[in-house]
C-alpha cells in the first residue's frame, strides 16, 4: 500500500479566532492526518503564524486550490510544500572554505535535507573541494565595474538551476541592492558577531586585542541594509585571556558552521516565517 504523501502549510495572517480550527478542519475534511502543528500569534503585530506537516491523499495542486479558496476569509497568506521535494540550493563563497565543506558534508551524510544544485565563487580555490562531491563549480570573478555582470551571470543561474534558496557561505561581497530585492525572502548571509563589534580587517585579532568574553555568529536573511537582514539564528562561544587570535578564529568557523547549517535546515523546513523585520522560527 502506497503511504500518504506529506505536506507543510506555512501561514500568516491577522490575529483572530478560528485561524486553527479553519485549517484543522480542512484538512480533516480532506482526509488529511496532522502529523506536527506550531502556532503562534505576535500580540504587538497582531499576526498570527503557524506551521503543519500532515500526510494525506490529495495531490499538491488539489491542496493549493483548497487554501487558496480559504484565504480570503482569513486574510492569510500561505505556502505549501511536498516534504518530498528537496529545496535547491546555490552556495556562494570566496576563499574560507569552513561553511561550504560543512554543508556539503551535512548533506552527503544526509543529516541537511537540500540538494546543492552548484556553487558559485569570485575565486578558483575551492573548485577540487566542491567537484569532489560532484557538483558544478562556477567561477565568476567580480570587481566594482564587473559586478552588474557578474550579478546577472549570478542570477541567470539561479534560473538555470531553478534555485530555491541562495545560502552565502562567507562570501566576502556585498551584493548590491538589486540582487538583494530579487533574492528577497530566499537568500541567507552568515557572518561574524562579536560583543562588542568589530569591523574591517582581522576582526578576531581586533577581538583578541579587546580581551572579549564571548564570540559568536548570526545568520539572516539578505538585504540591502548589510548584516541588517532578518535574523534566522544565532550562537555563541565563551573565551577568554588564554586563547590567542587563531584560536579565536577557530572557535568561530565552528560557531559560524553550525549556525548557517541550523538556519538552513530550518529555512529549508519551512520553520522560518518573516514577521516584519525579524522572523518567527520553529524549530523542532
Amino acid at each position: 500500500m502506497t503511504s500518504p504523501a506529506e505536506y507543510i502549510l506555512t501561514l500568516s495572517c491577522s490575529d483572530r479566532p478560528g485561524v486553527v480550527a479553519a485549517v484543522s478542519g480542512l484538512l480533516a475534511g480532506h482526509g488529511c492526518n496532522i502529523i506536527e502543528s506550531q502556532q503562534f500569534g505576535d500580540r504587538v503585530a497582531q499576526r498570527f503564524f503557524m506551521r503543519v506537516q500532515f500526510a494525506g491523499p490529495l495531490g499538491e495542486d488539489a491542496l493549493n486550490a483548497a487554501f487558496a479558496a480559504l484565504a480570503p476569509d482569513l486574510t492569510m497568506e500561505f505556502r505549501l510544500r511536498d516534504v518530498a521535494r528537496r529545496p535547491r540550493v546555490l552556495i556562494m563563497v570566496s576563499k574560507f572554505d569552513h561553511c561550504l565543506n560543512d554543508l556539503l558534508y551535512r548533506v552527503r551524510s544526509k543529516a541537511l535535507g537540500i540538494e546543492i544544485a552548484a556553487v558559485v565563487s569570485n575565486h578558483p580555490d575551492l573548485r577540487p573541494l566542491t567537484q569532489s562531491y560532484g557538483i558544478d563549480y562556477h567561477h565568476l570573478p567580480v570587481t566594482p565595474e564587473t559586478r552588474p555582470r557578474q550579478e546577472a551571470e549570478v542570477l541567470a543561474l539561479v534560473e538555470h538551476y531553478q534555485v530555491d534558496l541562495v545560502v552565502l557561505a562567507r562570501y566576502m561581497q556585498v551584493l548590491s541592492e538589486g540582487l538583494c530585492e530579487k533574492l528577497s525572502g530566499r537568500a541567507i548571509n552568515i557572518h561574524h558577531s562579536f560583543l562588542p563589534s568589530f569591523k574591517g580587517a582581522k576582526p578576531y585579532h581586533q577581538a583578541h586585542n579587546r580581551g572579549v568574553k564571548l564570540i559568536g555568529a548570526t545568520a539572516h536573511y539578505v538585504t540591502s541594509d548589510l548584516d541588517e537582514g532578518p535574523i534566522i539564528e544565532q550562537e555563541v562561544a565563551r573565551v577568554n585571556h588564554s586563547h590567542s587570535p587563531e584560536d579565536l578564529a577557530a572557535i568561530g568557523r565552528d560557531v559560524e558552521s553550525l549556525v548557517l547549517a541550523r538556519a538552513v535546515k530550518w529555512h529549508a523546513e519551512q520553520r522560518v516565517l518573516l514577521d516584519g523585520h525579524k522572523t518567527v522560527v520553529f524549530p523542532r
